[in-house]
C-alpha cells in the first residue's frame, strides 16, 4: 500500500515503517514543508497519509488522494488542520499523539511563563550589551508564583500537567475554566471558576484549551481589559485563541505586565511583526514537545497508528468523531 509522509520525521518512526513491510513510503524529505502542489501529486492514489500541523489537509487533498486513502495520521495532538467533517464523510480513520508531548509542553509551559514573569530574555540581553552596571533594587524586578493565584483556562491533559508542575511553587489559588468541572482538579485544588472571575483575579493567566469556534479569538481587548494590570499572560495552545492586535495594544499601554507566547498566527510570525518590538513580550517558536525523546515518540505512536489503519486494526490513539 502507498503512504505519503509530508516532512523528514524522527527515525524511530521510520524504522517502525521501513521494518512493517506493508506500505511503500513515499517521503517529501526535508525540515520544510512540503510546497502544496507536491502534496496534492505526493497523496495521489495514497493509502494512507502521515502529516504534521502545518500542513492543510482539505477537500483538495482529499479529493486528490483519492478513494484509496484509508488513513490519515498526524504527528500532533491537535487537529485543527484537517477538515474533520469531510473526512469524517468518506470514512477515513484518524490517528493522532495526544499523551505523549503533555510532559514536555507542560515543562516548556513553566519555563516561559517563568523567563516571562522574571524577564529573563531581557536579563541576557543587557548582560550582552553592556546594560549590567551595578546592583540596583527595581531594575529587572518582575513577579513571582509564590502566594499567587493562578488561572488556567482548560484543564485538560496538558493543562492540569502545568498546573501539577507550578503548585509546588507556592501558589495560593489555582483557579480553572472551562466546559465542566472535573473532578481530577482536587488534587492540585483547584477551583472551577466562570472564565471573568479567572480573567480578573488571576495574577498568571496560562491558556491552554484547544481551538474550536468558542475559543477562537477568546483572548481579546475585552478579555484583557478585566486582567490586572501586573498579570502575566501566557499562551501554549494555538495561536489563534488570541487576537495579536488586542494583545499587542494591551502590553504596549500597560493594560497588562507581560506576555509568553509559543504560539502565534501565523507561524512563523513575520520579523516585523508589532510584537517583537515589546520587551515584555517573549515569542518562542512553537517548541511545546520540543525533547527528542518526546519527538521521537511521537514519531512511534504516528507510524503504528498509519500500520494500524492501513491494516484495519485497533490503532494505539485513534480520533473518535
Amino acid at each position: 500500500m502507498k503512504v505519503f509522509i509530508t516532512r523528514r520525521i524522527p527515525q524511530e518512526g521510520m524504522k517502525i515503517l521501513s521494518q512493517a513491510g506493508v506500505c511503500k513510503v513515499s517521503l517529501w524529505d526535508s525540515d520544510e514543508p512540503v510546497p502544496r502542489a507536491e502534496l496534492l501529486k505526493g497523496v495521489a492514489g495514497a493509502h494512507g497519509l502521515l502529516c504534521l500541523l502545518s500542513d492543510k489537509i482539505d477537500t483538495e487533498v482529499l479529493d486528490a488522494a483519492g478513494p484509496n486513502l484509508k488513513v490519515i495520521s498526524t504527528l500532533s495532538v491537535g487537529f485543527d488542520h484537517m477538515a474533520m467533517d469531510e473526512i469524517k464523510k468518506r470514512g477515513v480513520r484518524v490517528g493522532y499523539t495526544p499523551d505523549v508531548l503533555t510532559d514536555a509542553t507542560a515543562e516548556l509551559t513553566v519555563a516561559l511563563l517563568l523567563a516571562t514573569a522574571r524577564r529573563l530574555p531581557e536579563g541576557v540581553v543587557e548582560v550582552k550589551n553592556g546594560g549590567w552596571s551595578t546592583w540596583k533594587p527595581l531594575w529587572l524586578c518582575g513577579y513571582g508564583l509564590s502566594g499567587s493565584t493562578v488561572g488556567v483556562i482548560g484543564l485538560g491533559r496538558i493543562g492540569m500537567a502545568i498546573a501539577r508542575r507550578l503548585k509546588p511553587f507556592g501558589v495560593k489559588r489555582l483557579l480553572y475554566s472551562g466546559r465542566t468541572a472535573k473532578s481530577y482538579a482536587a488534587e492540585v485544588e483547584g477551583e472551577y471558576v466562570p472564565l471573568d472571575t479567572l480573567v480578573s483575579e488571576s495574577d498568571f493567566v496560562v491558556v491552554s484549551c484547544a481551538l474550536t469556534p468558542e475559543t477562537q479569538g477568546l483572548c481579546n481587548k475585552d478579555f484583557f481589559s478585566k486582567m490586572k494590570n501586573t498579570a502575566v499572560f501566557i499562551n501554549t495552545s494555538r495561536g489563534a485563541v488570541v487576537n495579536q492586535e488586542d494583545l499587542y495594544q494591551a502590553l504596549s499601554s500597560g493594560q497588562i505586565a507581560c506576555a509568553g507566547l509559543d504560539v502565534t498566527t501565523p507561524e512563523p510570525l513575520p520579523t516585523n511583526h508589532p510584537l517583537l518590538t515589546l520587551n515584555n513580550c517573549v515569542v518562542l517558536p512553537h517548541i511545546g514537545s520540543a525533547t527528542y525523546s518526546t519527538r521521537g515518540i511521537m514519531a512511534e505512536l504516528a507510524a503504528n497508528n498509519l500500520l494500524a489503519g492501513l491494516q484495519d486494526t485497533d490503532m494505539p490513539s485513534e480520533l473518535k468523531f
